[in-house]
């Protein structure tokens, strides 16, 4: 996610939005970073599935889905911030793209805290 969405808000911030909503060269930018970050994901998944095929069926025991349920709650958090703020805050301060951008960026960090949580549990409970 880092490789791909941290270019966008760099260029994005450097860039601030002249045009209206709709701004289809800004969404069209913004569609190119979403599929290039999905295809990463895809290949990344193919690429461990491959590495592993028998672990990749394995359906998750119960430390998995805690670590995961876990995550998911701390995630859900930082969500449900991010939204509040852009949701119930920005619209009185700020318009168009920036609302679009703040409520994209808390999208991305609400899922890199969520990947960052699985890492830190799953490397807590290996030591």
């Amino acid at each position: 996610m880092v490789v791909v969405f941290l270019p966008y808000f760099v260029w994005v911030k450097l860039h601030p939005a002249t045009d209206a909503l709709p701004d289809y060269r800004r969404l069209a930018l913004y569609a190119a970073v979403s599929l290039t970050w999905g295809l990463i994901l895809g290949l990344g998944h193919w690429r461990l599935r491959s590495l592993a095929p028998e672990e990749a069926k394995l359906p998750l025991d119960e430390r998995d889905r805690a670590i995961h349920h876990r995550a998911r709650s701390i995630a859900y958090g930082v969500l449900l911030t991010g939204m509040i703020l852009v949701g119930c805050i920005m619209p009185f301060t700020d318009t168009g793209w920036e609302i679009v951008n703040a409520a994209v960026f808390m999208i991305v960090l609400a899922e890199a805290v969520h990947d960052a949580s699985v890492v830190t549990q799953y490397r807590r409970q290996s030591s």
